[in-house]
């Protein structure tokens, strides 16, 4: 982005206010049909789904933001790109309901995540999870916090101190082309024998905040979007997380790592064994 940007710790805490609002408005607003919709459409493969819901909660968030920030830029996950980055001051990186699977049957894990990124770094992450009542909100350089229904104070967030591997209790995920299940059904048989447990919640952003909280020691997926992580691995990091890819690259759409300092070495050295980027 080219436009000037003003960074200071005022901006920053405008940002993450005005995160944390439209996330919990839009959260609301699909709390009220969570488990009611009917699938609208479908994206890369049939179990890959798309609700009424989730392109009413972008249209939401969307409206608030540019209401707010008429400059800014936004990139959302059902309807792309709105906006000129070149010439923007914040982009916009949104999720408009994070674990849609989830949301259609009655799950309680699902979210709204929203992330503002300047200058190409991701400063501030909001993470709402309405059916558990959970704000999560992180600023790069200052912290990661949790608000929650029941203590609406901002609690600092840090993540559990380093156990070895076989210890660990890790989060992953599963993308929806066979190809891709099919090697991460493997890896995750393989890596089963050698930590705690394993779980699945089925929503990136809430699991990296689970690292963050100190809920998982560890969370790897392979296939994550820009807007899957985004938010979810600010707070993970603020929050004293390692986050990156394998062989020293940073997270990318090929591998999202986060797990205590003590863990990540570890965890990438088994995962890099497995040879977890690619396809069946």
């Amino acid at each position: 982005m080219s436009a000037t940007a003003d960074t200071s710790d005022d901006t920053l805490l405008e940002l993450r206010a005005l995160a944390v609002s439209v996330a919990r408005e839009a959260g609301d607003l699909l709390a009220n049909q969570a488990g009611q919709v009917k699938v609208a459409a479908t994206k890369s493969s049939p179990t890959d789904v798309v609700t009424e819901m989730d392109r009413q909660s972008e249209e939401l968030i969307t409206a608030r933001i540019l209401s707010a920030r008429p400059a800014d830029a936004i990139l959302a996950e059902e309807g792309g790109l709105i906006g000129n980055t070149d010439n923007a001051p914040v982009l916009w990186v949104v999720d408009p309901l994070d674990g849609t699977v989830n949301y259609v049957y009655g799950l309680h894990d699902w979210a709204v995540s929203i992330a503002a990124e300047v200058a190409g770094e991701i400063l501030v992450g909001a993470v709402y999870v309405p059916k558990r009542g959970e704000m999560f909100s992180a600023i790069r350089g200052h912290g990661a916090w949790l608000q929650t229904d029941e203590n609406y104070d901002w609690s600092p967030l840090r993540c559990r101190p380093s156990v070895p591997l076989d210890q660990a209790l890790v989060g992953t995920g599963f993308g929806y082309l066979q190809d891709r299940r099919t090697v991460q059904g493997e890896v995750v048989a393989a890596l089963l024998p050698k930590v705690r447990d394993i779980r699945r919640i089925g929503v990136a952003s809430v699991d990296l905040c689970a690292v963050a909280a100190g809920r998982l020691d560890a969370y790897y997926e392979r296939g994550l979007n820009y807007w899957d992580w985004a938010a979810g691995a600010l707070a993970a990091a603020e929050a004293g997380a390692v986050v990156g890819g394998l062989n020293d690259n940073p997270v990318s759409k090929e591998m999202t790592v986060a797990a205590t300092p003590g863990l990540f070495g570890s965890l990438v050295a088994e995962l890099v064994k497995l040879n977890p980027e690619r396809d069946a």
